[in-house]
């Protein structure tokens, strides 16, 4: 009886520390990257930007050494190549888990493995084997004693869900309808979610103008635009939110309820050809802060308003070896030397995350001296920077140079203007940078050491951050806490 007692209220504190824990945001990261970084340095550029979750598309073993002790929670992926073989021998299955997930556990925190990538859309003839695939490997981790700590997925496009508006009526493709159902049921039976794919900007380039490029970027529409299910009279603020539930809906169209969904891709390029004007830097920034915000209330969509949108962005780095069109290769939120793209910002416009607590805006090596005078001019004039620091006599007239006094005045503008769209651009002069440039009792303003300015930034993440400021215990040691609390009540 007290067993039974303390197992009851472990799955009730389970169940309330999954919601206090709250919503995390992840990144892909993907590796056809011409100047990929040793796996040391990747894992340090994450550690840096505290990113708490990160999903792989294989199993790569330089990466899966590297994070051990990181505490970093990892997926992994099992790639569409090795999906059939797995799917047709429980051998290979328990191979692949021995190999690829027990050999590196605990010290390298794996808690999902991501069967291929969108199989059912990309190599459907290993669709009649996926989900047995799945089901192979997830005995195996049951043999491995892995399978609570280890859940079993399968990411998958929205391309499955034909019509996605309005969300309510949305259903899977009825050809593929046996294997959904059979990927529903193991999803269901093993505790585990729905791995879902969900791009806003190829919903809103590929849509015919349909829909406002606002509402795929998560700005708020005017009255008269509100995006509304006429069925249940929902109001969608996001293309991304609809797009969650219109996947909760198919699934509730065969009868499966509350089967979590995880986000498992998203994001914006920043970069396209001439053809592909909405792939743009401000467009990219805009999306993923937003997205950011969006995740962290720790809201889902209209129809499941409870159940949090885990998330994770692609990607890391641009994948400049892809192939397709200029905006393929520029989806990356950081550059392989680890400097954001953009600034990245979480909980709100104070807060800034990059290699340090903040995002500095400095003056480019290349620029011209005399676009960089003209910058200062307008910066420390119009712009309204305070550049006394940058006048002689001060802590930082010296080194007494353009670029130096240029970087100094184009910060102190931009943070303070940043959140009310001042940028960091100054006629293709300047760029942002998460390396703090403050030197000797030069202070750069928004710098950790500053006193004036924005010196009360906190550090920041991409991902939960628990209220007493230290990253969270992932669930399943939470998970072992209690059975082991439970063990003692049980011995005494």
């Amino acid at each position: 009886m007290i067993l039974e007692r303390c197992l009851g209220s472990m799955l009730l504190a389970l169940s309330m520390l999954s919601n206090v824990l709250g919503a995390f945001v992840g990144v892909n990261i993907g590796t056809d990257v011409s100047s990929m970084p040793p796996a040391s340095d990747v894992v340090a550029i994450v550690k840096a930007h505290q990113i708490t979750h990160i999903r792989l598309y294989d199993a790569d073993p330089h990466m899966l050494k590297a994070l051990a002790g990181s505490g970093i929670e990892v997926t992994v992926g099992v790639t569409n190549e090795e999906v059939l073989g797995i799917g047709e021998s429980a051998s290979a299955a328990a191979a692949w888990i021995n190999k690829n997930v027990a050999a590196y556990m605990p010290s390298t925190n794996i808690t999902a493995i991501a069967v291929g990538s969108e199989v059912l859309t990309s190599v459907p003839h290993a669709a009649p084997v996926l989900v047995t695939a799945m089901n192979n490997l997830h005995k195996a981790l049951v043999a491995a004693d892995l399978n609570f700590q280890v859940k079993v997925s399968t990411p998958q496009s929205m391309d499955i869900i034909p019509k996605p508006f309005p969300p309510s009526t949305s259903t899977f493709n009825s050809s593929w309808n046996s294997t959904i159902y059979q990927l529903l049921q193991f999803l269901k039976n093993t505790n585990s979610y729905y791995m879902l794919n969900a791009y806003p900007y190829y919903g809103y380039t590929n849509g015919n103008g349909i829909f406002p490029i606002d509402y795929a970027l998560f700005k708020p529409l005017p009255s008269v635009k509100q995006i509304v299910d006429p069925n249940t009279l929902f109001h969608y603020n996001s293309m991304f939110d609809a797009m969650v539930d219109a996947t909760y809906y198919s699934m509730d169209a065969l009868n499966f309820s509350v089967i979590p969904i995880v986000v498992t891709e998203t994001g914006w390029p920043w970069q396209g050809g001439s053809n592909e004007p909405d792939a743009t830097v401000e467009n990219a920034e805009t999306f993923i802060n937003k997205l950011i915000q969006r995740v962290s209330n720790n809201s889902g969509p209209p129809s499941q308003p409870t159940i949090p949108i885990n998330t994770y962005i692609y990607e890391l780095f641009n994948e400049d070896k892809r192939l397709g069109p200029i905006s393929e290769k520029n989806w990356g939120l950081l550059f392989t030397n680890g400097t954001a793209v953009f600034p990245l910002s979480l909980g709100g416009p104070s807060q800034i995350t990059g290699n340090s607590t903040a995002v500095f805006c400095v003056a480019k090596d290349d620029a011209s001296e005399d676009k960089l005078r003209d910058g200062i001019n307008w910066a420390c004039g119009q712009g309204q920077a305070n550049c006394s620091a940058i006048q002689s006599g001060q802590p930082c007239y010296l080194p007494n140079n353009i670029k130096n006094h240029a970087s100094y005045a184009y910060n102190d503008y931009y943070q303070k203007m940043h959140t009310v769209g001042g940028t960091c651009d100054f006629d293709g002069t300047a760029t942002t940078t998460t390396i703090d440039p403050s030197y000797g009792s030069c202070i750069f303003t928004g710098s950790s050491n500053s006193s004036t300015g924005r010196e009360s930034l906190p550090p920041t993440a991409l991902g939960p951050i628990s209220p007493g400021g230290s990253t969270k215990l992932p669930l399943y040691k939470i998970q072992f806490l209690i059975s082991a609390t439970c063990l003692l009540v049980v011995l005494l």
